[in-house]
C-alpha cells in the first residue's frame, strides 16, 4: 500500500484534481469519490510508461 497526496478543488458541478507528485497532469469528475478513481488510474497510466516524457520531482541534496 502506498499513499500519495493529492491535490481537488471544486469548479461549479465539478471536482478537479492532481497527484502532487505529478502536478502537470489532472483529472476531473463529478463527485470526490469518482475524482479519487480517477487519479488512481491516471497513476497507473503515469507510472507504466503510457503517459510519455513524463516529468518527475525529487530532492537534491546539497552540502
Amino acid at each position: 500500500m502506498r499513499i500519495l497526496e493529492y491535490t481537488y478543488w471544486q469548479d461549479g458541478d465539478f471536482f478537479l484534481g492532481h497527484l502532487n507528485e505529478y502536478p502537470d497532469y489532472e483529472t476531473q469528475a463529478y463527485s470526490k469519490d469518482e475524482l479519487v478513481e480517477n487519479l488512481k488510474d491516471l497513476l497507473v497510466d503515469l507510472e507504466s510508461g503510457t503517459v510519455p516524457y513524463v516529468r518527475h520531482v525529487e530532492e537534491l541534496v546539497v552540502a
